[in-house]
C-alpha cells in the first residue's frame, strides 16, 4: 500500500512540476510591458536573456526570478513530501522539461537554465554557489551567456556527485546538462561561427 501511495505522490508532483514549468513567464512579461514578442527577437527564446533584449531589463529580471521559482517550488514540495533525493530529482527534471517544451507554446519553450537553477537551489545550494562562480567568470571573460550557461550546467555534474554522493542524482544532473546542451544547439553553432551575440 505504501508503495502505491509513493507512486501516486510522485505522479502528482511530476504533473504539477511539468505544468508549473510550462508557464511562459517571459512571454507574459513581454506582453505586460507592451514590448516585442521575444520569439521574434534575437535568439527567439522566451528565457530571461532574450526577454531582456526584447522587453527590457526589468522584464528580463522578473522572468529570471519566476523561471527559477518554477524549478525551486516543486522540488521543495517534493523534498517535504517524498523525502527521497532520487524522486525529487525526477520532479525537478519534469519542471525543466515543462519549461523547454511548454504545451502553451506548441511544445516549444526556453532552454532550461533558470528553471534548472531553481531545481538545484533546492537540491544543493553549495553546488549552485560553485557553479555560479564558474558562470560569473565566463560572463566576465567572454560575455556569452550561452557559453556560461553550458559551462555551469556541465560543472554541476561532478559537483552534485561530490556534494550529494548520489549516483542516481548525478545521472539526473547529466541528463539535465544534456537537455540544456540540446536546447543550446543553435547557440553552439553561432559560437563556433563567431556569430553569437554578446550580452553586454
Amino acid at each position: 500500500m505504501a508503495h502505491y501511495l509513493t507512486v501516486g505522490k510522485v505522479a502528482l508532483l511530476v504533473f504539477v512540476a511539468f505544468f508549473l514549468g510550462s508557464v511562459p513567464f517571459g512571454l507574459l512579461f513581454a506582453r505586460l510591458f507592451g514590448k516585442q514578442d521575444p520569439r521574434e527577437v534575437g535568439s527567439g527564446n522566451v528565457g530571461a536573456t532574450n526577454v531582456a533584449r526584447a522587453a527590457g531589463k526589468l522584464a528580463g529580471a522578473l522572468t529570471l526570478v519566476l523561471d527559477t521559482a518554477k524549478g525551486y517550488l516543486p522540488v521543495i514540495l517534493a523534498w517535504g513530501w517524498l523525502k527521497s533525493p532520487d524522486y525529487v530529482a525526477l520532479v525537478g527534471l519534469f519542471a525543466i522539461l515543462g519549461h523547454c517544451y511548454s504545451p502553451f507554446l506548441g511544445f516549444k519553450g526556453g532552454k532550461g537554465v533558470a528553471t534548472g537553477l531553481g531545481v538545484y537551489l533546492a537540491l544543493s545550494p553549495l553546488a549552485v554557489l560553485i557553479a555560479a562562480v564558474v558562470f560569473g567568470l565566463i560572463i566576465w571573460r567572454f560575455r556569452y551567456v550561452s557559453l556560461a550557461s553550458l559551462s555551469a550546467a556541465w560543472v554541476m555534474v561532478p559537483l552534485i556527485y561530490l556534494v550529494q554522493k548520489s549516483p542516481l542524482l548525478t545521472l539526473f544532473t547529466a541528463i539535465i546538462a544534456l537537455l540544456i546542451t540540446w536546447r543550446h544547439r543553435a547557440n553552439i553553432q553561432r559560437l563556433l561561427r563567431g556569430e553569437e551575440p554578446r550580452f553586454f
